[in-house]
């Protein structure tokens, strides 16, 4: 079970994509994005498997959470540097965005 003091462990920012274009390289239908987490940690990397709920056009401008000390992952010829908070649900994975428009960078807590 996890424990309260693992939860603190993780550095949940708020970042907005700036950059999304398809994947067809990955195993499963994917994207790759590039979100902004503002001055202090710049830009990321991201794979996502989002397909079934956005397209790339709509994902742009949008504010998403991803867990920025997670070691960097390689999927196929991507490194994938954050890891994009999601939801699995019946039509697919849906982000998680905060519900107002917040500063990028901005921590959960």
């Amino acid at each position: 079970m996890a424990t309260f003091d693992d939860f603190l462990n993780l550095d949940i920012r708020v970042g907005e994509i700036i950059q999304c274009e398809s994947f067809p390289k990955a195993k499963r239908p994917a994207y790759k994005i590039w979100v902004d987490y503002g001055n202090e940690i710049g830009i990321k990397k991201s794979s996502a498997q989002i397909t079934e709920c956005y397209t790339p056009e709509e994902l742009i401008g949008m504010q998403v959470l991803g867990i920025m000390n997670f070691p960097p992952r390689q999927i196929a010829d991507f490194m994938s540097e954050a890891l994009i908070l999601g939801v699995y649900s019946k039509n697919g994975v849906v982000l998680i965005s905060p519900q107002q428009k917040v500063e990028k960078g901005d921590k959960l807590g």
